[in-house]
This record gives C-alpha cells, structure tokens and sequence, in this order.
C-alpha cells in the first residue's frame, strides 16, 4: 500500500513536472516571436522588394513572374521546405502597360490625369468627345453612327465633397465592442448571376464595341485629390482576359478632370483630346501559379496549418496596401517561426504552409483552384463544391491577410462558435498589442472564402481601416509609403503566434457543421 501510494505521488509530481515543462516551453517559444516579430522585424524589407521593385503583380504579367521568381528564391534561402509552384487555370492572356498619355487639345490644352484599364490595347488618335446620355434601348439607338472616331464618356458627373475629417481612422473601443457581440451570421441566399428581362449596361456595350471609338472613358467612382481608382476593362459579354476577345481601350481619369469635360460639354463647347497607349497582351501559355512552401511538421506532420494572402495585384499604383501588405507579412510568418525553431530548438507539430495566392482581383481564382485540386471536387463554373477530398480533413486551419495596411485588432470566425474560447485565449497572449476582437461575423472577398466553403476553418483577421478604401485600395496610391511598419510587424507577430498555437494544439481546431450535401458528398 505505501509502495503503490509512493508510486502515485512519484507520477503525479511527474505530470506536474511534464506540464510545467510545456508551459514553459510554451513560453519561451511565444517570447522568441515577439522578439523576433517585434525588435528585428523585417517585414518593410520585404515589402519593398514585394512593391517597389516588383510592383505591380497583374496576373498574367511579366512582373508577377519577375515577383514569383523573386519570392521563390529568397524562401528557399531563408530555409523553406518544398518550396514550389502550383499550376492553375486557363486564366488566359496577361497585360502589360508600357506608354501611356492623354491629353486634352481644345478648347484649351491640359494635361489629363488618367490611367488606362488593364487589358486595354494599344490605340493612337485624336478626337472630340461625346457623352451617351440614354438610359433606354430607343434612346441608345440615337447614337448609332455616331461614336466612331470618337471619345466616349459614360459617366455622368460625380459631385466631390471637401474633406473635414482626416481619410484614415483606427477601429474605436464601440467598434470592436459591436463586432464582438454580434450574433452568428444568417447564411445568404445564392443569387442567380443570370438575370432575366433588358440590361441596358449590356445594350450599351454591344452598340460601344460595334460602333469602335477611340476609347471610352469613366470617372474614378470614389477618391479625389488626384486618386484614381483602376481596375480592368469590361466587355459586353466573355472575358477580356479570352485570347482574341476585342477589347475597346478605356481610361479611367480622376474625378476632376472627368467633371471639368463634362462640364464644357454641357455648356455645348467641344472637347477635344488625344491619347497615346501602347500595351502588350502576354503570358501565351495562359496559365498562372500560386506559390507554396513549408515548414515540416513532426508528430502530428500529416496535418497542415495554413497561412497566406494574394500575391498579385492592380497595376496603377505598386499594389501595396493590396496587397504587398498582407503578402509580405504572411513572408514575414514564416520568417519569424524559422528563427524561431532555430533558437528554441523546439519544431512545430504539425506542417506549416505558406501560400501566396494569384489570380484574387480576377475572382479569387488562385485559393479557389487550390481548394479544388486538393480538397474538394466543384462542378464546372460553379463554386458550390459537390464533394470532399480526403485531404480535407487534413488542414486544421487557413488564416489569410487582405484588408490593408493597419494592425490586427481581432479576427472573424465565419460564424464559427467553437473557435471564440480558442482564439480569445490566444489573443491573451498578447496583452498590450492593442487586440482581441473575436467576432461570429463574417467577411467576404478574399481567400479564406473557399477554405470555408468545402468546411476547413478559414479566418480573415480584423485590421484597423487606416486609409484603405477611401485612398489606397485599388488606386493609383497604393504604394509603399502607404504601409506602416509598426501596423504590420504587430500584424506578422500576432499571426506567427496563431499559426504556432494551431500547430501545437493536440486536436486541430473546430470545425463548423457541413452542409447536408456536402456531407452526404463526401469522399
């Protein structure tokens, strides 16, 4: 009896003394990414390379490849593991702007601050200017004939404001105090993307493509001050990205130029303007590639925690707020955590996986055909997935980073309840970084979407709004004097403790209930 009592308290204090061991283990490894994360962070230097000299990232340019090669490189030499591409697609033809220049000869001559859209070709000429005032077919028909040759306007004038209130801001204690309470998300309806019944857009620009003018011109929808928001050309039905699809070239100018015609024309004085653009359509082959590399695991190795963000980018600015920010933070990880072992000795459980995606600004198509090669089995042209792979049960989860340039104050977990007590104790772990918003909500429009559509856990992280979408996002100041490094190295620590705590976790993270179908889908 005293033999066996002794032999209990011997394993009990055993435990305790294991325990005690992994908490401090624990410690020491979330202290050496602090340190690392916070006093030699890196991650402006790697922004710079990101922007500066391999900015912009259009998919399908040559400067995304020049970036990929750039990114692949230096991850091997930091010491990543199966560092490799990851073939997608048909995306179809890339776009380079190579000349671009717009400039108004009467009645008077400026200079106009303009930015062709992307995929735009190559046009030469002078012209007056008309604008389609028409909102039928019957008064649509009116200009038939009469746009060839021509500068069009589609836009009617925007009225612009004066600000009396600085552009960015951070999230105040109401803020992220709502966003905390929310409730669980009620899921959305799917709507139909085949509207029935006329589409005067579609109208416009089957007569626009038919009647061939020099170049059809838009307004910047938000921003002023010389801000110009750019994205890609349009078509009256296909994608411009299609090898031999005609595309009209179309500029975007800023709001005041824009208003300053439309004023003249109003006023019946003639505008006339001239353009020179000169662009090249490339990437022949017509496939894109995300970039992936690794961390390996050891017990657990067989799982995955994933981390990642959009590599490519718009091509007015540098594409750095988006989103060279979240790109170079998610490298910045990475690099954290391999200091990190290298000082602690001690190796993540389960495999990390870095992803830089391609493809996002188009529609998400980099994550999307990723999910679906490894994960999950989509019909074709829907994103609704049919059934799971059996890979899918291997990623415990995927954090991902796209809204800019400020801090983390939290994340959003989709509506998955599980989660909260986890990540609320994490977040404790950084007292004093000003974080720890865990909201139910969801977020939209970037690459943890379709992790969380065939059932892994994808989280997008709560960021402070800084300027984003009133100044950076999409725009042609989207550069690098634009990113704050104290946001983002605050950024690159929180997200190197997340994705070492998922790893080291005995079980992998919660995951929401599937759908039905799915469920009944699954390989």
């Amino acid at each position: 009896m005293k033999y066996s009592s002794l032999l209990l308290l011997l394993l009990l204090f055993s435990n305790i003394s294991i325990a005690q061991d992994e908490t401090e283990e624990d410690q020491t490894v979330l202290q050496t990414i602090k340190e690392i994360g916070l006093e030699e962070s890196q991650v402006m230097e790697i922004a710079s390379y990101v922007c500066d000299i391999y900015g912009p990232r259009l998919t399908g340019s040559p400067m995304l490849d020049k970036a990929t090669e750039w990114a692949v490189e230096e991850l091997k030499e930091w010491g990543m593991s199966n560092v490799h591409l990851e073939e997608w697609g048909p995306f179809g033809r890339g776009w380079e702007l190579q000349h671009f220049e717009m400039h108004a000869k009467s009645p008077n001559y400026f200079p106009v601050l303009a930015y062709p859209k992307a995929w735009s070709p190559s046009v030469k000429g002078e012209g007056e200017v008309i604008y389609i005032d028409a909102s039928t077919q019957e008064e649509l028909d009116e200009y038939k004939g009469k746009l060839g040759g021509k500068f069009v306007m589609v836009d009617t004038i925007r009225d612009v404001e004066e600000w009396f209130d600085p552009p960015a801001n951070r999230y105040e204690s109401d803020d992220l105090l709502n966003m905390a309470n929310a409730g669980k998300p009620t899921p959305r309806p799917r709507r139909s993307r085949n509207a029935g019944g006329f589409n005067f857009n579609n109208a416009m620009w089957t007569l626009i493509e038919a009647e061939k003018p020099i170049a059809v011109l838009d307004r910047s929808y938000k921003g002023d001050l010389g801000t110009v928001f750019v994205s890609g050309a349009r078509t009256s039905e296909g994608r411009r990205q299609q090898v031999g699809r005609d595309v009209v070239p179309q500029v975007t100018l800023s709001v005041e130029h824009y208003n300053r015609i439309f004023r003249m024309l109003n006023k019946g004085i003639p505008v006339s303007l001239s353009i020179e653009l000169e662009a090249i359509y490339t990437n022949p082959d017509e496939m894109e590639h995300n970039i992936i590399a690794e961390i390996p695991g050891t017990d657990l190795k067989d799982e995955v925690v994933m981390f990642g963000a959009h590599f490519d980018s718009w091509h007015t600015g540098t594409g750095a707020t988006d989103n060279g920010a979240g790109s170079s933070v998610m490298m910045e990880v990475a690099r954290i955590l391999l200091e990190t072992i290298k000082e602690t000795g001690v190796q993540p459980r389960r495999t990390l996986r870095l992803a830089l995606w391609t493809g996002e600004e188009q529609g998400l198509f980099g994550s999307r055909a990723y999910v679906g090669k490894h994960f999950a089995e989509f019909p074709p042209n829907s994103y609704t997935p049919q059934s799971l792979k059996p890979d899918q049960k291997t990623v415990s989860a995927y954090y991902n980073l796209d809204n800019g340039t400020g801090k983390i104050r939290g994340i959003y977990t989709q509506g998955n309840e599980a989660v909260v007590p986890i990540f609320r104790e994490w977040f404790g772990q950084f007292e004093g970084m000003e974080t720890g918003t865990v909201t139910l909500r969801n977020t939209g429009g970037t690459d943890h979407l379709p992790f969380d559509a065939v059932g892994i856990p994808g989280f997008q992280f709560i960021q402070d709004p800084m300027a984003y979408f009133n100044r950076t996002h999409h725009s042609n100041m989207d550069n690098l004097d634009h990113l704050s490094g104290d946001d983002l190295s605050q950024a690159a620590t929180i997200i190197a403790g997340f994705v070492w705590n998922t790893s080291q976790r005995d079980e992998k993270l919660p995951r929401k209930p599937l759908d039905e179908d799915l469920k009944s889908g699954t390989n």
